[in-house]
């Protein structure tokens, strides 16, 4: 059996941290430049480096994106870039254009190169052409069925590996490939800039009668055409193995440390447990569900893994996510008093009763005692974001743990 690797997202530092500590055995990440995620934190050369060495310690691999279309302005910032990378020292890059792949044969020839689905990666030949260039991985075009993969396995040399989505929002471009969002604002899916105008609300508008906006009802609310549901393959580990496939990617460097540590810390166990005895990771299949339940999310779907999809894989009458924790703040450390310092993202008082997430799959009630700022003046409530706080639980919490607590019916 080929060893499955975890592959999480890391759209910052603090969420590179959480996505190492809760399970993954690989991480990803976009540069400053020529990433896909232009909107998310990214990171600078200097926090590469700390997260790679944070990574390395705790025997974690690290990969940086540099998976945009090129343009002629494009070339030579990337030579310049792949230059800096030398001293960087990542584990593997992931690229789609064949000039960027280029470039980085020459300035890094020792790099492990990773072809991104973006490059609409969905036959066996592909792979082939891709590996006898010297890339190591390629990346599966969500159009593909495991029957397709597994095809594309049987097909392709011993050595070269295979990576799919596993869970995440589903883009309704072909491989990603969007002009959506750069028609309708100027900015480029493919330069890394989407708006997400597949998450809009549309109506109809005839040419004769402009101004007059006709909605297209799927419920009094409208619909949204183009808004699909998540991946989601918590309940078929099984069939991915199968297939062939080396590494499972989840989707999301612009997620919260919340939603990277739920996803990470449910298929790392859901994986573990498969592999140590099919009828364990059977009998715990309820609490794997219920615990990706607790991660912001939209409606799940299986995507293009059982064929193609039908109606039911889209969200028409919605376009908001299913949010069922709120995330509090990630315990950085616990002082001599006991008390856990975060940085508050969402607001809770005294007197609520919250959960402590931990790494090795508990959850933990806890009661807030007492709420503390840095100057030691008692609160509440903490309802301010991002202010560094100290918060005496009644329930023991250690660094790294997530704070949540459940939002209101």
């Amino acid at each position: 059996m080929r060893k499955t690797e975890l592959l999480i997202p890391a759209g910052s530092l603090d969420v590179l941290k959480t996505a190492v500590i809760y399970g993954a055995d690989a991480v990803y990440l976009g540069g400053e430049a020529f990433g896909l995620r232009a909107k998310a934190k990214n990171f600078t050369n200097e926090e590469i480096m700390e997260g790679i060495k944070f990574a390395h310690d705790h025997g974690v691999k690290v990969y940086i994106t540099a998976n945009i279309l090129a343009h002629n302005d494009d070339l030579a910032g990337v030579e310049e870039y792949f230059e800096e990378l030398k001293t960087i020292r990542p584990d593997a890059l992931i690229i789609s254009d064949p000039g960027v792949f280029t470039i980085a044969k020459r300035v890094l020839p020792d790099m492990e190169i990773h072809i991104s689905t973006q490059a609409n990666n969905t036959n066996y030949g592909t792979y082939l052409f891709w590996h006898e260039l010297g890339a190591k991985r390629v990346v599966s075009a969500r159009e593909l069925s495991l029957k397709e993969i597994k095809e594309i396995r049987e097909h392709i040399p011993e050595d070269m590996e295979i990576e799919s989505f596993i869970h995440g929002a589903m883009c309704i471009s072909y491989s990603g490939r969007c002009l959506l969002s750069n028609f309708f604002t100027g900015r480029d899916a493919n330069q890394g800039a989407c708006t997400h105008p597949c998450r809009w609300k549309y109506s109809v508008v005839e040419e004769t009668r402009p101004g007059e906006y006709m909605p297209v009802y799927e419920n009094e609310r409208g619909t949204y055409i183009f808004n699909s549901k998540d991946l989601c393959m918590i309940e078929h580990v099984p069939e991915m193995i199968d297939a062939g496939i080396d590494s499972f990617k989840i989707e999301g460097r612009m997620k919260t440390a919340l939603y990277v540590a739920t996803v990470a810390r449910t298929y790392r166990k859901a994986i573990d447990d498969y592999l140590e005895n099919p009828e364990k990771y059977k009998a715990n299949m309820e609490w794997y569900k219920e615990e990706i339940g607790k991660c912001t999310y939209r409606e799940f779907t299986t995507g293009f893994y059982f064929g193609k999809p039908t109606s039911e894989t889209q969200i028409y009458d919605s376009n908001t996510y299913v949010k069922n924790y709120i995330y509090l703040g990630t315990a950085e450390e616990r002082d001599a008093r006991g008390f856990a310092k975060i940085e508050q993202k969402n607001k809770f008082s005294v007197g609520e009763t919250i959960e402590i997430m931990k790494p090795d799959g508990r959850n933990i009630s806890a009661l807030v005692r007492g709420i503390y700022t840095e100057e030691g003046e008692s609160q509440e409530s903490a309802p301010h974001p991002k202010q560094v706080l100290y918060i005496d639980l009644e329930g023991e919490v250690e660094q790294y743990d997530i704070l949540r607590k459940k939002e209101a019916e």
